[in-house]
């Protein structure tokens, strides 16, 4: 049962007591978990980006942002209200229709995606059966917003960065679903609550990181291509196209690629935690902290307390990899374009493939080790 439906069906049935007719209450609903969703995930970008620029720092031995906040946390926030308040600047042969969408429709999937993000038992915004064709259905959008961009911008770099970004992109989605499959198969569900259930058995060593090594480095390496994140970031590369298809776009619309691209990373770090690392489990089973305690797996303020380290495990595990992400920005060159695409068309492709069906051999013949 998923609580965020109970709590919707509570917040209902206080408007019908007062007289308000159904439809117009479930549309004073709406509002509530899209506002959660996006206001979670802008805090989540602005922790991201304070992270990225702190770790930058001292990997050059600098001290990054220190004084707009305590240790600099406030900077983040001070530069979007910033790119809130610069002009918006459209160029003068600018297709300003798909100037404008580009960002939109490259932003809008990203946040979208957080509905299916499960960051305790009881707490998803939408527990949806089918949440992982869904995520796969929505990243697959987002590639069409980048080459809208860098088409309508009228500029060589930046229709050279769409088309980079829309090539790149479509290389690591097919070894990035094969991979996401392979997990799927073995939980027998396309629901995230599912599958971070699944992994609950057994503490650290029923975490799916243990039998799908391959998807997860599979996994990591695809993520960090659609996140357009060095040694991936061949569409914006600044060295040879300046900034690829944001080189035109300011203010807002800039806000909002940046926002976009951050947001991005954060939704990846949390896949990752739910797919591989058991989302909000712990380490060890609760049943082992309860024996531990002396007390019973159904004590209330245990069930609190385990409600509560959940979300926490949830985020730890995601910006674990965050820190990895931003760690590897400045320990690794950047690739080529060619480089880029063979190892996504030649190698995590066919790796992946052979990764799926080796998944689907096992699961016949170990059915209880792999989910059968």
């Amino acid at each position: 049962m998923n609580p965020g439906i109970d709590i919707q069906g509570s917040f209902i049935q206080v408007l019908l007591d007062l007289g308000i007719p159904t439809g117009v209450a479930k549309i004073l609903w709406m509002p509530f978990p899209m506002g959660l969703m996006l206001v979670g995930a802008t805090v989540g970008v602005l922790g991201s980006v304070w992270l990225e620029r702190k770790i930058s720092a001292a990997a050059q031995q600098r001290i990054g942002p220190e004084y707009i906040g305590p240790m600099g946390s406030l900077a983040p926030l001070a530069d979007g209200l910033k790119l809130l308040l610069k002009e918006d600047i459209v160029p003068f042969k600018a297709d300003p229709l798909l100037f404008t969408l580009g960002p939109i429709i490259v932003s809008i999937p990203v946040f979208l995606s957080y509905l299916i993000v499960p960051f305790g038992q009881n707490l998803a915004i939408a527990n949806l059966g089918t949440a992982i064709f869904l995520w796969i259905a929505l990243s697959s959008i987002q590639p069409i917003g980048l080459l809208m961009s860098g088409y309508a911008s009228n500029n060589k770099y930046s229709l050279l960065g769409g088309l980079r970004a829309a090539a790149q992109s479509i290389s690591y989605e097919i070894p990035l679903a094969l991979a996401v499959l392979a997990v799927v198969m073995m939980s027998n569900s396309l629901s995230t609550l599912d599958i971070v259930q699944q992994q609950s058995g057994y503490g650290i060593l029923g975490w799916n990181v243990w039998r799908q090594p391959v998807g997860f480095a599979i996994f990591c390496i695809a993520a960090l291509a659609e996140c357009e994140r060095l040694p991936f970031d061949l569409p914006e590369a600044e060295e040879e196209l300046i900034a690829g298809y944001q080189t035109e776009y300011s203010g807002m619309k800039f806000a909002l690629y940046y926002l976009a691209s951050y947001v991005n990373l954060v939704l990846s770090a949390l896949l990752v935690s739910v797919l591989y690392l058991g989302g909000w489990n712990f380490p060890i089973p609760v049943v082992a902290i309860a024996g531990l305690l002396g007390v019973s797996e159904t004590t209330p303020w245990l069930q609190v307390l385990t409600a509560s380290l959940g979300i926490t495990m949830t985020i730890l595990k995601a910006y674990l990899l965050v820190f990895t992400a931003i760690l590897i920005r400045w320990t690794v060159p950047r690739v080529r374009i060619d480089q880029l695409l063979n190892l996504g068309w030649k190698f995590l492709l066919p790796v992946a493939l052979v990764n799926l069906l080796l998944t689907a051999a096992l699961k016949l013949a170990f059915p209880i080790a792999f989910g059968g």
